[in-house]
């Protein structure tokens, strides 16, 4: 039942347990702000009065509460009924929904020792519930009699959250045996138990991976703000040299492309995929493959022959063979563009260098970017200076919102938040009515993740009278204290992808939490996001963000025409890594329980998968290996992070119907707001889309093209 949340790499969407509404009433016996209703605007969670120790306990009272809400349903005397079972269970636990979702939001952005100690405690407990609901035999047998009795005569959202909820406990083991749902339930927990170790365990590898640098002369080809960030991250470790250079959650690291200092270049790769694959000091594999054998043997107490099977029947999908067909047409055009780029890389490096240089990984993105330089004439450092984070939010990823879809930001600076860092924006409709609260947090530090996303600290519902609290999270660099912090441009991308992301929760009209924003199948949730990175490139945006950080002066039109040109030189990389790691997640959940590997065997294993799907490049490596795979071993993407790709197909269909018929139309823009946006999981994802597109099914032909090939 979700109960028990865990957050995902890139974005978090639907995934997270929310705060009830601001009006809910529920007794306190203690003055712990998280088991009171706050007193700040939208319901607001108030941290300038949380503290660490006050989550603990209102966990155990959450808990209860919800114990004693499914106890009430369970033991009502009149038949079961929509209104006395399905809504009463969608109405449960919000005391529990406001102390998840705030305290989790911590566990990925600021996870302090506190925090993780409270996580270590609350788990099991989360765990245990979840399971006490999901097997509780008389809620399903309520449950269940309302699907057989009126699932024929409900319409709209009544009809799709009766479906949604009765299914959701299938999928679970509701009707399993006894002996099976007991196995069921250790599964669960040992699950829960493996992911918390893995949260625990990979932010702390990679922390630990940092490359120690002892002169500012090594760093050569980096930009002075980047050279004062290694000082900085070095100094906030309390650093044994004066700089450090910090492994960022992906594969290929961002200052591969300007370090001049090979033997540094190769060292930063090394710590890279070294990090948690017990070359070094840190080892997944062993959480890997028990999560993989446990999630198999869920598979098969459920009658699939593999978790792949069990959790694409779900989505659009549907099954692993559809997935296999999706990717192995893009394979097939990917791999000769993929060969054609490296000869054409190594030819270049070899004639920059004057010698017979063995082109290798860490040294892809140096001579790719040196390449990218003669053929367009500028570099990154050029156009950075023209990429501050606050212009580009407010100049570029605002302006796009409110020229789509009329939305305003007001910061309101009255609003407390759980770091400095933050930012919180009233997001208000054309006529003025407030539509949402938005946080940001944009800066990397040590206690938080890596990689970006979205959740909330509440989601939109109509009944619950509840306006959504919706957060972004970056891992970007922060400026020195006076200095503008800038960004490339996959940052800036990245911003207006979370962003998209935040819309789907901002814009949503539900009626039911449980089907709001973001809460829909892994390959349509990545949709709004991309299509929304398309807003970036739409020469009325970008000018109006791309502005010099210190003059205010535009980007001369010369740099933006080579910038905007580049975007897709050399595309096979992107496209490549992403294949590769979307076919590794897919590979270890096809594994039936007794093909999965022990933990020696699982790196030969990963590379047995990828020359099996045909994507084994050492040139091109994964975006994620297995063993910092966190979208698939600690988040919700298992089996699912082909969705990126899947999604783009949708974003790119999308991004052409605007730009047919005027991207910043505001007619267009609110009919995607109508059609999807506002929508959530209401309707079916499919239908959604033809409603907008028109088209009966999406062109895969337009991912390749959008991506240059």
């Amino acid at each position: 039942m979700n109960i028990l949340k865990t957050f995902l790499t890139i974005c978090l969407s639907g995934t997270m347990l929310q705060s009830p509404a601001a009006t809910m009433e529920y007794e306190s016996t203690s003055d712990n702000p998280l088991l009171q209703p706050s007193t700040l605007p939208f319901g607001a969670p108030d941290f300038s009065k949380i503290k660490s120790s006050d989550y603990l306990p209102a966990f155990k009272a959450a808990i209860q509460q919800k114990r004693d809400d499914i106890n009430r349903i369970v033991s009502e005397k009149k038949k079961p009924t929509f209104e006395n079972t399905i809504v009463a269970y969608e109405q449960s636990g919000l005391l529990l929904d406001r102390v998840t979702s705030i305290f989790y939001a911590l566990v990925s952005a600021d996870k302090t020792p506190e925090i993780a100690e409270t996580q270590k405690a609350v788990t099991p407990m989360l765990t245990d519930l979840e399971n006490e609901i999901t097997f509780n035999k008389a809620l399903f047998e309520r449950i269940k009699y309302v699907y057989d009795h009126q699932y024929k005569s409900l319409k709209g959202e009544d009809k799709k959250l009766l479906e949604e909820t009765y299914k959701e406990f299938v999928r679970s083991g509701a009707l399993l045996s006894d002996d099976k749902m007991s196995r069921m339930k250790e599964l669960n927990l040992r699950i829960a138990e493996l992911q918390q170790q893995w949260g625990d365990l990979l932010p702390t590898a990679t922390n630990n991976s940092v490359v120690w640098v002892n002169s500012e002369e090594e760093l050569a080809g980096l930009s002075e703000a980047d050279i004062a960030q290694c000082k900085k991250d070095a100094e906030s470790r309390e650093g044994k040299t004066p700089y450090c250079i910090v492994i960022i959650n992906t594969t290929q690291q961002p200052l591969l492309a300007s370090l001049e200092n090979r033997q540094l270049r190769k060292r930063v790769y090394e710590a890279s995929i070294h990090r948690s694959d017990g070359t070094r000091s840190f080892n997944t594999f062993p959480i890997v493959v028990e999560i993989a054998r446990l999630r198999a043997e869920k598979a098969l107490l459920m009658g699939y022959k593999n978790y792949a099977s069990l959790s694409l029947e779900k989505t659009m999908a549907k099954t692993p063979e559809q997935v296999d067909a999706f990717l192995q047409q893009l394979i097939r055009e990917y791999a000769p563009k993929a060969a054609e780029e490296t000869k054409a890389i190594q030819a270049f490096a070899r004639e920059y260098e004057g010698a017979d240089i063995d082109l290798m990984p860490y040294d892809r993105f140096y001579y790719s970017s040196k390449m990218k330089k003669a053929t367009y004439n500028f570099s990154e450092d050029e156009v950075k200076p023209y990429f501050n984070i606050d212009s580009v939010l407010v100049n570029g990823v605002f302006y796009a919102a409110h020229r789509a879809y009329g939305l305003q930001f007001k910061e309101r600076k009255d609003i407390p938040v759980y770091h400095p860092d933050m930012k919180v924006y009233e997001v208000l409709d054309r006529d003025g009515k407030t539509l949402a609260l938005f946080y940001n947090d944009y800066f990397r530090r040590p206690t938080k993740r890596g990689g970006a996303w979205m959740s909330s600290f509440a989601k939109q519902s109509n009944l619950r009278q509840q306006t959504p609290l919706i957060f972004n999270v970056c891992n970007n660099a922060k400026a020195p204290d006076g200095q503008p912090s800038l960004l490339t441009w996959d940052e800036v991308t990245t911003l207006f992808h979370e962003f998209g992301h935040a819309l789907h929760g901002i814009l949503s009209n539900c009626k039911y939490n449980a089907l709001s924003g973001t809460a829909v199948a892994r390959d349509f949730v990545e949709m709004p996001s991309q299509f929304n990175e398309s807003f970036a490139s739409i020469p009325e945006i970008f000018d109006h963000y791309a502005k010099h950080a210190v003059t205010g002066q535009p980007m001369p039109s010369a740099l933006k025409e080579k910038m905007l040109s580049s975007i897709n030189f050399q595309p096979a990389y992107a496209l490549g890594e992403n294949l590769a790691a979307t076919c590794l997640d897919l590979e270890w959940h096809k594994l039936s329980l007794e093909e999965i590997p022990t933990a020696p065997y699982a790196q030969a294993f990963e590379t047995a998968a990828l020359k099996a799907a045909g994507v084994y490049d050492e040139q091109i490596p994964p975006r994620y290996y297995t063993s910092y795979f966190n979208h698939v071993w600690g988040g919700g993407y298992a089996a699912g992070y082909y969705s990126y790709l899947w999604t783009e197909v949708l974003a790119t269909n999308i991004a052409d119907y605007f730009k047919a018929h005027g991207p910043l139309k505001p007619e267009v823009g609110q009919a995607f707001r109508d059609k999807i946006l506002s929508r959530g999981n209401t309707r079916d994802l499919m239908e959604m889309f033809t409603d907008f597109t028109g088209m009966k099914s999406p062109d895969t032909s337009s991912l390749l093209k959008a991506r240059g090939f």
